[in-house]
């Protein structure tokens, strides 16, 4: 008691924040029932009759399933592995640019970040688009036959992948070159009397810094490698259905499922997985990464 009288004045600053935490994460957790129902909007939640795993069986059915864990997961790898690599090069490079013009830098890598992936998707309409986009524009300048960028499957992994690395990069450089301003000047200046160049300074002394917050970056993503960005798939592709072999992942067929069938349970059931899985892989992956150097460890 006389621990919470002393620390009153910092709870009551914190108690909106603890409020909204409560409501917006807590709450709705009661809504961890619609996986296992066949809910009725007119019975409510509790009332709605109780169905088991009949959810969970039909969301794991069918090769629907298959095709968009596979492309949930293979897109995700390519864009932490590539998102982080080139993160981390930017945030090299930035911490080799002149400080008058650092911030300017940043503000153009941080720009992508702020655009909504509607605003995003028109823009690459602009690009692709059959009749009127840049690129086939482009093509016809060179004798080339226009491409229906919307109806090729095949070269959509590579607009995404470069869509995603695109709009992260900013948020990904912007911390990387903050641990690395967090770096002791000391190592450079030996390393330089030493005779190492930059590239050697960035391989034995920044990355090696720096590897703590990258593993962290790593395993936070790994937590989320079920979950897809639903603008980037939705908005970019235009819900082409011609796309959905290479385009379609858990977050755009739970859309569809829920919008054409009204069907609130099966949509439950997969968030649920995702979930579900996304924590497990957090676990295992500090897990492993626990056992290889225990101060890289998340928790």
């Amino acid at each position: 008691m006389r621990t919470f009288k002393k620390n009153f004045s910092l709870t009551l600053l914190a108690f909106p924040g603890i409020a909204l935490l409560f409501i917006f994460d807590y709450v709705p957790l009661y809504g961890l029932l619609l996986p296992f129902k066949d809910y009725k909007y007119d019975l409510g939640i509790w009332n709605s009759p109780w169905v088991g795993l009949d959810n969970f069986q039909f969301l794991f059915k069918g090769d629907v399933l298959q095709r968009v864990l596979r492309n949930t997961l293979l897109y995700n790898l390519a864009f932490i592995t590539l998102g982080t690599m080139i993160s981390v090069t930017f945030a090299l490079m930035l911490r080799e640019v002149s400080k008058r013009f650092v911030k300017v830098y940043q503000t153009v890598l941080f720009i992508p970040y702020f655009i909504s992936w509607v605003v995003a998707g028109f823009a690459f309409r602009a690009l692709l688009d059959m009749d009127y986009g840049v690129f086939n524009k482009g093509l016809e300048m060179l004798g080339i036959a226009p491409v229906m960028w919307y109806n090729e499957p095949k070269f959509w992994p590579f607009i995404l992948i470069i869509g995603a690395v695109w709009k992260g990069l900013g948020y990904g450089a912007v911390i990387y070159y903050a641990a690395l301003m967090g770096v002791d000047a000391e190592y450079y200046e030996a390393a330089k009397i030493d005779g190492a160049g930059k590239l050697r300074q960035a391989i034995s002394i920044s990355i090696p810094m720096i590897k703590p917050i990258i593993i962290m970056m790593v395993i936070l993503q790994i937590g989320k490698i079920f979950y897809s960005d639903f603008g980037l798939f939705y908005n970019v592709t235009l819900n082409s259905s011609a796309l959905y072999t290479t385009t379609d992942v858990i977050d755009t067929f739970v859309y569809r499922s829920l919008v054409d069938m009204g069907d609130i349970g099966m949509a439950g059931a997969a968030g649920f997985f995702q979930s579900t899985v996304g924590f497990m892989l957090v676990l295992l992956t500090n897990f492993i990464v626990k056992k290889i150097n225990r101060e890289n460890s998340l928790f």
